[in-house]
């Protein structure tokens, strides 16, 4: 108990035992150093009879007994020391004093070998012995202030937040496997992380540089080409991923029992491009098509609409352009139903449109607020409806989209099961504001044609996701049992709520059940660590005092993978959970590792990479060419239609006839000048 008797009554104890200690210590030096003592003249006769008879006893006989029974004295009265605890005591010091001492201690009957005077040879060993002695002791003292409960020196708490993790390849028709390694405690061990369920959407997110294309996006895609999958691949900086996807191809084509088709659609080397037109008649069933279609364009040109929609002067250019494309789409069984040629249509007149338009009588109802304002002379309303329809597929107009948008060398639907495809998209950062509309164009309408039933197994990989506006969520959410697997690579949920707005934000982030995560931060990083939960982690609390320390030791449940810890991610190390099936459970779906690359390996690879090869011949000549007739050919269904409305419209007579000559006569002009405005 620690009273205060009990306290003095040890401090007595080692008092005496330190005494005894002494005692038999300087007994010792005047055995061994008699002679010295004696020129000192430090003896006596009584002194010397009482000591003659302690000599006789066995343990103070010679050299090393007596000394020994000192020290073993003094270590006694080093047990009940308690010194005041330092955090900062070093055990190495403590090791150094104590071993040191011992040394000088034993070694000191070395001073009697030395050729000295007796009384030199006193003074060395004498000395040499205390020396050793207060070494000891003074060890032995902070021996005591040593703490035996050492504070934490994990100082970011890493040892508490690792856990056990999948360390089986588990496999099957349709999963992507990554090798990793983690540490576990003080191991380093090698694991897997098993995306065996990719048809549950797979988030790869991490800021510039964290290796989502490298570590993660070039294994989903080298294992689905080889497990069969036809595939989309939206590659935002083109042409990196889909040279990869092209070799991958040619080296795993054999696997397959129908070889896929490789398709490209790029708008910047139109050698080495197909042609595809996204508002093909075929795919255009009914007017929803087209609203779905006319969205896409007007929200990817706009992308600031994404977050009001429902607006007037939103929805009034949108249903413009609705009404544009569906009319082409109607006009003998879609003959022109392009986007180019639903550019160049816009861009016509007023009256000369709206009479056209209202021919077709499920145009006339989208088109009605237009006329009605019109014949109201609500000039400036309608400028506001159709201004914003007209300024952004303008930008559109360019020889080198229209080459690509018009001619149709494939179709969308790539898991076709008679006709499989790869089809790679690319883009170019330094106009993502262009081509991102057309591009987005292109992948709902491959969305609308894919998520059915009796299908192939397909994968979409997006890469830099957020630069499209493509409303994936339906076909996230209800593309698994048709065997649709969606790859998004994002920077971060921040990225995506700019793009997209909060709202679609947390429900993409929400619906994909296969999450990887290198370095991000601020709300991405938080809302991650909360998404992958708590473990059960110790804790230590350590009180120091004057005499004493208390160690309080408990376990509490924290943050696996705290928003800190992703938010200092190195390249290449990520973070996640993966889901999995009925038939294939994986017990530990949490993961926090380093993917593994042979670097060596994929550098050999793409060194023998062959070049993407040349799809067509393609001279300035024929795209503008092609541009011209586009052209022509909007200004040449206009007059027909004008015609055929005023002959209907008129009576055959001579007055009729000349109304209808001048009629015709007010018109061609504005032809003409269209006509010599092409040919400038």
């Amino acid at each position: 108990m620690n009273t205060g008797e009990d306290t003095q009554g040890l401090r007595k104890i080692m008092d005496f035992s330190r005494l005894i200690s002494i005692f038999i210590l300087v007994l010792h030096f005047y055995l061994v150093c008699y002679a010295a003592f004696v020129l000192w003249g430090l003896t006596a006769s009584i002194t010397d009879r009482i000591i003659g008879n302690l000599a006789k006893l066995s343990w103070l006989s010679g050299i090393w007994k007596p000394k020994l029974s000192s020290l073993l004295f003094l270590l006694i009265s080093l047990l009940g020391v308690k010194g005041k605890k330092n955090e900062k005591e070093e055990p190495k010091n403590i090791a150094l004093f104590l071993i040191s001492g011992a040394l000088v201690y034993g070694l000191s009957y070395l001073a009697f070998y030395v050729t000295m005077k007796p009384i030199e040879v006193a003074w060395l060993y004498m000395g040499l012995s205390v020396t050793g002695y207060l070494l000891v002791l003074t060890g032995g003292s902070r021996l005591s202030r040593l703490l035996r409960d050492q504070l934490n020196p994990d100082v970011f708490n890493s040892e508490n937040e690792i856990f056990p993790q999948e360390e089986r390849l588990l496999e099957n028709a349709y999963s992507v496997n990554l090798p990793t390694m983690y540490r576990l405690k003080s191991d380093l061990r090698h694991g897997w992380i098993n995306i065996i369920n990719p048809f549950r959407s797979i988030l790869v997110a991490g800021s510039g540089g964290a290796g989502k294309t490298y570590f993660v996006i070039r294994h989903i895609i080298d294992q689905q080409i080889k497990k069969g999958f036809s595939m989309f691949l939206y590659d935002f900086k083109y042409d990196d991923l889909t040279r990869m996807a092209y070799n991958k191809l040619l080296k795993y084509q054999r696997n397959d029992a129908v070889k896929p088709a490789f398709y490209i659609i790029n708008f910047e080397d139109l050698e080495r491009t197909h042609c595809c037109n996204p508002l093909a008649p075929e795919g255009m069933e009914d007017i929803t098509d087209a609203t779905e279609a006319s969205r896409t364009i007007m929200m990817g040109l706009n992308k600031d609409w994404l977050k009001k929609q429902g607006d007037f002067f939103v929805e009034s250019p949108i249903n413009f352009l609705t009404a544009v494309i569906w009319f082409l789409r109607k006009y003998e069984d879609g003959k022109y139903c392009t986007l180019p040629h639903a550019i160049e249509l816009m861009q016509l007149g007023y009256e000369e449109l709206f009479l056209v338009m209202e021919a077709q009588e499920e145009v006339k109802v989208l088109i009605n607020p237009f006329v009605s304002a019109l014949k109201n002379n609500a000039k400036a309303q309608l400028e506001g409806q159709i201004a914003s329809a007209k300024i952004g597929p303008a930008r559109l107009s360019s020889p080198q989209l229209y080459w690509v948008l018009s001619v149709n060398d494939f179709s969308l639907d790539i898991n076709n099961p008679d006709a499989p495809k790869i089809v790679c998209m690319g883009n170019n950062p330094q106009k993502i504001e262009t081509y991102g509309a057309v591009l987005s164009l292109y992948v709902n309408r491959m969305l609308k044609l894919i998520n059915k039933k009796d299908k192939l197994k397909c994968s979409l990989v997006f890469d830099e996701y957020p630069t499209l506006v493509a409303n994936l969520i339906t076909t996230i959410s209800t593309g698994r049992s048709n065997l649709i697997s969606c790859t998004l690579g994002i920077q971060s949920i921040e990225q995506v709520k700019k793009e997209y707005g909060a709202e679609q934000a947390e429900i993409i982030a929400g619906i994909c059940a296969n999450i990887l995560c290198g370095q991000v931060s601020g709300d991405s990083a938080k809302k991650l660590s909360e998404t992958f939960g708590k473990i059960m982690q110790d804790r230590t609390s350590l009180s120091i005092n004057s005499s004493d320390t208390s160690v309080s030791k408990s376990t509490q449940m924290d943050y696996a993978i705290p928003a800190s810890k992703i938010s200092t991610l190195s390249s290449g190390e990520f973070v996640g959970l993966v889901a999995d099936s009925p038939d294939m459970k994986i017990p530990q779906k949490l993961f926090h590792a380093e993917i593994l690359n042979n670097h060596e390996q994929i550098k050999r690879e793409e060194a023998c990479y062959r070049e993407i090869p040349l799809i067509r011949k393609v001279t300035a000549e024929d795209v503008q060419a092609n541009y011209v007739r586009i052209k022509k050919e909007v200004v040449e269904l206009v007059r027909l239609e004008l015609g055929e409305l005023q002959q209907k419209d008129e009576p055959q007579t001579e007055k009729g006839k000349r109304k209808k000559r001048k009629t015709k006569s007010k018109a061609i002009p504005k032809s003409s000048a269209g006509d010599q405005k092409l040919s400038m």
